[in-house]
């Protein structure tokens, strides 16, 4: 294994970067040339098919099955005219990553010849087997049928000559096995919603769009160290591995100077992205070395997940291409910082107003305010749900851990955005406001715009923080799929609409005016939320404390968080708004339960293998190594200290007992006392390295055994819940005492006789 190290270092050392070869055209003159979107569409489908095609983009109104023969044809002759002998359904199923199932185009009819189809039923429906993909009960395993069904809103697009039909994955009897179908549900609902808010302002507003803007973090790590380090391959993050000397505490990396060799790979994933319509815009080097991030400009939030969830299958394959492998995982080294996936989210109108964004006029700022305000109550009221949907074992090393957004769910708005409100809950009373009180009122909101243009900085320690035109959610991990946030965040924020105008309609019939029942309802909004606005540092102890005695939760393990999912109000929220059955969300309440299982149990096995199997034959060496040296001064000197306080004189045979770093010459005779007294004290670091190793391989193997035991228990049970549960309470914990032990042993052995790839090595490319 130390061979296959030095083996990996060597060929890394040898690496160049690969050579990238530029489209000779700008970007928009390829942009997009993979997918089959409305330029496109409008150039190969009939004058009725595309305008069929889009009224389900813009409106979700159905297609008819003969226009999604015209579409189907269509969409055939382009795919083929770019060398396409495939198609599939591309779905995105609770597993985490998307799945596909090629079909080709060619189909044998009579006399031994070949016809290529694709009628609308290929298009519209599939029938994939989903037998193996998770359920969480809702069917059988032996009952394998599943549909994938065509979303007209995204786009199909073409990679690696296959194209690809984004779909919803759902089960036989119609209950969702995927992201997509509850994220479509919810972008409805807040379509509906929101419009109906949006009519007290505007009524040419028609329709609402929940955007979405990510960031993907990620680090990269050079395939030849990839493969010498099974805990990477395996779970994705290194389970063993002592700090380096220099890690980011310098700070240099941070949008420092890409390595040559990064940006060959980034410059090619870009234009991958490009051609398949990814608007990524930025990139820099993060704050951990060898971390990176790339982002896009706002979409819509469906084909913004599609499009993030395309991006992590592009990017793996591209790195493998310039020798690299990308690593998702939210902490995937200790001791620096991990990944996450901000997601920026926000609201926009057909009329091109972006309703957390300020206007120029008092009445546009208080539609501003109005959707602001209702934001922070959705969150408010739906902390613990906003807590459970980023929970996963990945995630569970981030929270919390003084470098990203803690487990206590807070908001940041800014300290003039917090005046605005407190100057509404002290203007806005329950009964009639006077006219002055009105005029002052409108007079400050339509401030806002200035007050907001060097206000618009963000709390990097906050989970949920409004910058300036948009709320980012911070905590959301790197590794998961913006859907499930996004669903939770649209789900939220349509609820809390209903209500809102449920209540204001209440005030008008009882002859409020308009204006001055949506600020009766926003001051009651304010006084209610205060306890989950938090300007400070959400890194220190003194925010726990702070947080407990506002009544916040601070829910720091995967199966606690996941628990909130069978609350009967979070139960209710989903069914009542048609986002989710009970059955679904007990599916999901399962699937992520024995996710997190899973992944723990392959996290701890994968210890105990590397563990036993190379991390202490490594020690051993190098011990029986210094043992050998030991002996040989015993040979020079004539004496042999023992490893444990003991000296035998080799003359007399007589054995004493004696400190570590003693030496009884009263034992010996007289003409050889000081020799022997200067070699002992030149075996002394000897003995004592020998006998630190011993005590780290005893605490190593005892350990291990400890948790196999654990291990043992807690598949034994079973209930799901107690199963994780277990598995974080009782097995968890001994991989912090094993990978202490075996750092530190990392530190002590010869680093020709070590078997892992370092720190030192994995993190700085070269």
């Amino acid at each position: 294994m130390a061979i296959q190290r030095f083996r990996a270092l060597e060929e890394v050392l040898s690496r160049t970067p690969v050579q990238v070869e530029l489209p000779k055209a700008t970007v928009s003159e390829f942009y997009g040339e993979n997918v089959f979107n409305k330029e496109t569409m409008k150039k190969w489908l009939s004058d009725e098919a595309y305008k069929s095609v889009l009224a389900a983009m813009e409106q979700g109104i159905k297609i008819d099955r003969s226009i999604a023969d015209d579409v189907a044809s269509s969409m055939k002759a382009w795919a083929m005219s770019k060398g396409v002998s495939h198609y599939t359904h591309w779905f995105q199923p609770l597993t985490g990553t998307t799945a596909e199932k090629h079909d080709a185009f060619a189909q044998n009819i009579e006399d031994g010849k070949a016809l290529e189809r694709f009628d609308g039923d290929q298009l519209v429906q599939q029938e994939p087997d989903a037998s193996s993909f998770p359920n969480g009960g809702i069917r059988s395993t032996f009952e394998a049928r599943g549909y994938t069904a065509w979303d007209p809103t995204s786009p199909a697009f073409i990679i690696e000559q296959t194209l690809c039909i984004p779909t919803i994955f759902v089960s036989y009897t119609g209950e969702a096995l995927d992201y997509k179908t509850p994220l479509l549900k919810a972008l409805h609902a807040i379509d509906k919603a929101a419009v109906d808010v949006c009519q007290y302002f505007d009524k040419n507003v028609t329709k609402v769009t929940a955007t979405l803007g990510w960031e993907q973090e990620y680090f990269l790590i050079d395939s030849a160290f990839y493969n010498a380090r099974p805990d990477i391959a395996f779970t994705g993050r290194a389970l063993f591995g002592h700090s380096g000397a220099k890690g980011q505490q310098l700070e240099d990396h941070y949008f420092g100077s890409i390595p040559e060799r990064v940006l060959a790979y980034i410059r090619e994933l870009e234009i991958e992205c490009y051609r398949l319509g990814i608007p990524v815009k930025t990139r820099h080097n993060e704050v951990a070395p060898n971390q990176f991030e790339c982002a896009p400009v706002f979409e819509e939030a469906n084909l913004a997940v599609d499009h993030n969830s395309l991006l992590m299958d592009i990017m793996e394959k591209v790195a493998r291409r310039h020798n690299f492998r990308v690593l998702l995982h939210e902490k995937p080294f200790a001791g620096i910082n991990g990944s996450g996936k901000h997601n920026n989210w926000s609201m926009s109108t057909n009329t091109g107003k972006n309703l957390l964004g300020p206007g120029k006029t008092p009445k546009t700022n208080l539609m501003f305010l109005t959707f602001f305000i209702n934001t922070i109550k959705a969150v408010h009221d739906n902390a613990d749900l906003m807590r459970a949907v980023i929970a996963s074992a990945g995630n569970e090393h981030r929270l919390g851990a003084n470098e990203a957004p803690p487990a206590i769910v807070s908001i940041f708005i800014g300290t003039q955005l917090t005046k605005v409100m407190e100057d509404i809950e002290k203007k806005v009373k329950s009964g009639k406001m006077t006219p002055e009180e009105k005029t002052e009122l409108k007079l400050n909101i339509g401030k806002i715009p200035e007050i907001l243009l060097d206000n618009t900085d963000r709390n990097r320690t906050s989970p949920f923080a409004f910058t300036g035109n948009k709320f980012e959610f911070r905590a959301v991990g790197s590794s998961a799929n913006c859907a499930a946030a996004m669903t939770v965040v649209n789900t939220i924020m349509a609820d809390q609409l209903v209500k809102f105008k449920h209540e204001v309609d209440a005030k008008i019939k009882k002859g409020v005016e308009k204006d001055e029942a949506i600020f009766q309802v926003l001051r009651d909004y304010i006084s209610g939320t205060k306890n989950i606005l938090f300007e400070g540092n959400g890194y220190g102890e003194e925010w726990v404390k702070e947080a407990k005695k506002r009544g916040l939760s601070n829910i720091k393990s995967t199966p606690e968080a996941l628990k909130i999912f069978t609350r009967k109000e979070v139960i209710k929220l989903f069914k009542q708004n048609n986002i989710m059955t009970e059955r679904e969300q007990h599916a999901r309440y399962e699937i992520q339960l024995e996710t997190y299982m899973k992944k723990i149990q392959i996290e701890s096995r994968m210890i105990g293998e590397i563990a036993m199997g190379s991390i202490i034959p490594s020690a051993v060496k190098y011990q029986t190594m210094l043992i050998e040296n030991v002996r040989g001064l015993q040979e020079i000197a004539g004496f042999a200290p023992a490893l444990k306080g003991e000296y035998a004189n080799a003359k007399t045979k007589k054995v004493v007992l004696a400190g570590a770093d003693e030496m009884e010459n009263q034992q010996l005779p007289l003409e050889r006392r000081a020799s022997n007294g200067g070699l002992q004290s030149l075996a002394a670091p000897q003995i004592e390295t020998i006998n630190k190793i011993s005590n780290y391989i005893a605490s190593i193997q005892s350990n291990v055994y400890k948790m196999i035991d654990a291990r043992k228990k807690a598949n034994n049970l079973e209930d799901m819940q107690d199963k994780a549960s277990a598995y974080c309470d009782h097995v968890k914990p001994y991989f912090d005492e094993i990978r202490y032990h075996a750092d530190k042993l990392e530190f002590v052995v010869d680093d020709e006789l070590w078997a892992l790839p370092k720190y030192r090595e994995m993190l700085f490319t070269r």
